[in-house]
C-alpha cells in the first residue's frame, strides 16, 4: 500500500458562517494554507496535494458552496459570492491572512478573493486559472451549465477525464483517477450548472494590478481547458506575478504531480529555493 493510500487528513470540520456550513479538511501545521478545489469536485480531491504541503502549512483544503459537505441553499451565485464566503470562513475560524492555493474555479475563486480582500492574503498561487474565459464565456458556459443538468453524471466521466489527466496518467494510476470521478459524482448536477454559470460570468481583468502580494500562475504544459497564455496573463498584469509551466500535465496538474509541489512551497517559503535538498 503506498503512503498516498494510508495518508490521513487531521480532522474534518463543518464550520458555520452566516450562510450556512462550510467543511473543511485540515492536516498539518505552520502558516495557514487554504486550497480551493476545481468546479464540480470537493477538497478530498486534494489529498494527494495536502500530504506534500502538510510537512510545511497549516493547510485548509475548502468545499466550496453546494460542494462536497458545504450546504447551499440552491440560488444562484457568482464567484465573487464564493470569495465572500471564503472571508466568512477565515472570520469564523479567527484566521486574519493566509497564503491560498486555487486551482481552476478555485483560482477564480483566490483571485476575486485577492481582489475584495487584500489584507487578508499573504501570498496566492494560481493553478491552472484564468482571469477571463473571453467574449464568449457565457454562451459557452451555459452550455456547459446545460449538460451538467440534462447529461447523466456518469456519462460526463469521459469528457472530464480527458481535460483531467493526461491518457499516461489514466492508465498508469486509475485509483487516483477514481478518486477524483467519485467526488465528481457526488456533485450534484444542479450545484455543477449554478457554478457553471459563475465561472461564465466571471472577469477578473480589471482588478489584476490592484493585488499587491506576490503571485504565481501554474498551468500544465497538456492543459487546454487553461491553456498557458491565460497563466502568463495573470502573472503578467498583477505587480509581482511569476509563471511557470509544469511538464507532462493537463488541467489537474498538482493533482496529476503531487511532486510538483515544491514549486509551491519555493514561492511561498523562498528560504526553502535557496537551502540544499
Amino acid at each position: 500500500m503506498s503512503d498516498l493510500q494510508t495518508w490521513r487528513w487531521d480532522r474534518a470540520t463543518r464550520y458555520e458562517i452566516p450562510r450556512g456550513g462550510v467543511f473543511v479538511r485540515e492536516a498539518g501545521e505552520g502558516a495557514p494554507l487554504v486550497l480551493l478545489h476545481p468546479l464540480a469536485l470537493s477538497s478530498q480531491v486534494f489529498t494527494p496535494v495536502a500530504r506534500e504541503l502538510a510537512r510545511e502549512f497549516h493547510v485548509l483544503a475548502v468545499d466550496a458552496r453546494g460542494h462536497g459537505g458545504s450546504d447551499w441553499d440552491g440560488s444562484p451565485f457568482t464567484i465573487e459570492d464564493m470569495a465572500d464566503d471564503l472571508a466568512a470562513l477565515l472570520d469564523s475560524m479567527s484566521l486574519d491572512a493566509v497564503s491560498v492555493l486555487g486551482m481552476s474555479m478555485g483560482g477564480c475563486t483566490a483571485i476575486a478573493f485577492a481582489e475584495r480582500f487584500a489584507d487578508r492574503v499573504e501570498g496566492l498561487v494560481l493553478a491552472d486559472t484564468t482571469a477571463w474565459y473571453g467574449d464568449q464565456a457565457p454562451q459557452q458556459w451555459a452550455e456547459r451549465a446545460r449538460r451538467a443538468r440534462a447529461v447523466p453524471r456518469v456519462a460526463q466521466v469521459p469528457f472530464q477525464v480527458d481535460r483531467w489527466f493526461t491518457g499516461e496518467f489514466r492508465r498508469s494510476a486509475p485509483s487516483r483517477v477514481n478518486a477524483v470521478v467519485s467526488a465528481f459524482l457526488s456533485t450534484s448536477s444542479r450545484v455543477h450548472a449554478a457554478a457553471s454559470t459563475a465561472m461564465g460570468s466571471f472577469d477578473g481583468r480589471e482588478g489584476l494590478p490592484g493585488i499587491a502580494q506576490p503571485v504565481l500562475a501554474i498551468t500544465g504544459e497538456q492543459d487546454y481547458a487553461t491553456p498557458e497564455a491565460m497563466g502568463r496573463y495573470v502573472a503578467d498584469h498583477v505587480p509581482d506575478g511569476r509563471f511557470v509551466l509544469l511538464p507532462g500535465v493537463r488541467h489537474l496538474s498538482l493533482i496529476e504531480r503531487p511532486d510538483l509541489t515544491g514549486v509551491v512551497r519555493d514561492f511561498l517559503v523562498p528560504s526553502h529555493a535557496a537551502s540544499p535538498g
